[in-house]
């Protein structure tokens, strides 16, 4: 008897449906797995066939073939234990074919029964839905996630023996459902707040006007000047995140198997702080079978990347194209996959290598060439895409010593809100630009318009820095959020001169 059973493979961040075929016929005993199959999917069959067993089945001597299909799609994992153990059941004649007829299973089987959660679940509902199914089977682990996707049921089971009555109608199991909203008014800041930072307000201020508008960010200062303790406060003024943006994200996680068991959204902008040892690879996603890298994994979040300098160079450099296309390609002999990588570089590095360029208060044992090399290790292209250089210098005892709080995050995120609201509005007819940091050459110049004034300005200090057509841009685009800020409809010289100065490297170089 042949079994036709509903499950799916996870390509990217998306998921396409494969249907198991499961035939059982007369033979030499033995389960063949045949559609592209990795080995993990190999190895269901022993997973499978004892999990049967002691759920009470007998499980016949007979010759079992296994097919995925479509069969030039890679199938990797061990989601598709459920939907194969299913198939089997089905094929004997043990359980009602029309009960299962508008579902999708994925689920992996321990040996005694027990559903183990998997990856990429979200994926996979949201897939069932466009493609019009009833529903999914999936294990109680990843229930809230699925249940995220409105408009399909979400069968969540925690055992087999629970499937197996559920398609012979002796049990039907509960529907998982979350409240999407209070999900989103639960949320927390993480326990960081920019009212806990003493001093620096011009590194406050810089850091506001890059969530205003999405920039980049480079802070060079002194060791223990308080650069990564303001880079972790950054995501508690971006705004919110929206439905669409936390599917996104929580897609991302589920397929590298990153989101906690129970959870059902990411609700909170990712904060991403790989070690500078980290590969390209681990940067940008990699392996035989592709995974996110941490680039992805800060979609709609931030990357901070501290002790800028100590990263090697070629993996800096795989930076250069996510920044400029908000999403990474990684392409490999057998397939290539698309993962997105829309987010906020903060990077942090001292002014040489001992720390103290520049230090007022402790002198530097660094010479000129050795500072020079020093710098030189984060490529000039990959400076250009960094639209803010600011530097953060050591903090004073008596701000140290201030007992008053300094502004807190909600204040802040409240003007970053309102800044990117009036992005919304601007760029509502124009498809995937958000914010400022997003426009290209042609937006550029129908919103970043100066006056002769400005134009004077600025041509001076470009011809006298040096500057690339690329730092021009950046300093235009850093001006019209600036004047978003301050709520001006044109940029002011003021709002010009505030951007200039947030190009330190590029003077240190002149």
């Amino acid at each position: 008897m042949l079994a036709r059973i509903l499950s799916g493979a996870v390509l990217g961040v998306h998921a396409v449906l494969v249907e198991v075929e499961v035939d059982a016929k007369n033979g030499m005993p033995r389960i063949d797995t045949v559609g592209l199959a990795e080995g993990a999917v190999r190895e269901s069959k022993v997973r499978v066939e004892t999990a049967i067993r002691n759920c009470g089945y007998r499980f016949p001597s007979k010759h079992v073939t296994v097919n995925l299909a479509p069969a030039d799609i890679r199938k990797e994992g061990t989601a598709f234990d459920l939907p194969i153990a299913v198939g089997l059941l089905q094929a004997l004649g043990e359980v009602d074919e029309e009960r299962q007829q508008g579902y999708l299973f994925a689920g992996e089987l321990s040996l005694e029964g027990a559903l183990r959660p998997v990856r990429g679940v979200l994926p996979l509902a949201v897939a069932a839905k466009e493609h019009g199914l009833r529903g999914v089977v999936v294990p109680q682990g990843n229930a809230r996630e699925a249940a995220v996707v409105s408009g399909i049921e979400v069968r969540s089971v925690s055992h087999f023996r629970e499937v197996a009555d559920f398609l012979k109608g002796e049990h039907t199991p509960e529907c998982a459902e979350v409240d999407v909203a209070k999900l989103f008014e639960s949320g927390d800041d993480g326990g960081v707040d920019f009212g806990e930072v003493r001093g620096q307000e011009h590194v406050k201020r810089a850091l506001e006007v890059a969530a205003a508008g999405g920039h980049n960010v480079l802070m060079i200062g002194p060791p223990g000047s308080g650069k990564t303790m303001l880079a972790k406060r950054l995501p508690t003024i971006l705004p919110s995140l929206s439905f669409v943006e936390a599917i996104e994200t929580t897609k991302i996680y589920s397929v590298a198997g990153l989101l906690p068991e129970g959870d059902a959204l990411v609700i909170r902008r990712p904060f991403r702080s790989p070690h500078h040892t980290i590969s390209d690879a681990g940067l940008i996603g990699g392996g035989p079978t592709p995974r996110p890298g941490e680039a992805s994994l800060a979609h709609n979040g931030v990357l901070f990347l501290d002790e800028l300098p100590e990263f090697k160079k070629h993996v800096l450099e795989v930076l250069r194209q996510p920044l400029e296309d908000n999403h990474i390609t990684l392409a490999r002999a057998a397939l290539s996959l698309s993962y997105p990588a829309s987010f906020m570089l903060v990077g942090a590095m001292n002014p040489c290598p001992c720390g103290f360029f520049g230090d007022p208060n402790r002198s530097c044992s660094c010479s000129p060439s050795s500072v020079s090399k020093y710098r030189n290790r984060v490529s000039g292209p990959l400076m250009d895409r960094i639209d803010i250089h600011v530097e953060v210098p050591a903090v004073r005892y008596r701000e140290l010593a201030r007992t008053r709080e300094g502004e807190p995050s909600q204040a802040m995120r409240q003007r970053v809100e309102r800044a990117r609201e009036v992005q919304r509005q601007r760029f509502e007819r124009t498809p995937r630009v958000h914010c400022n940091s997003q426009m290209g050459p042609r937006l550029i110049r129908h919103f970043c318009v100066l006056s002769p004034e400005g134009h004077q300005l600025i041509a001076s200090v470009i011809d006298r820095l040096g500057m690339s057509a690329r730092a021009h841009d950046r300093i235009l685009k850093v001006a019209r959020t600036i004047s978003d800020l301050a709520g001006s409809e044109t940029i002011e010289v003021a709002h010009l001169a505030e951007a200039i100065q947030y190009r330190t490297l590029d003077r240190a170089s002149a």
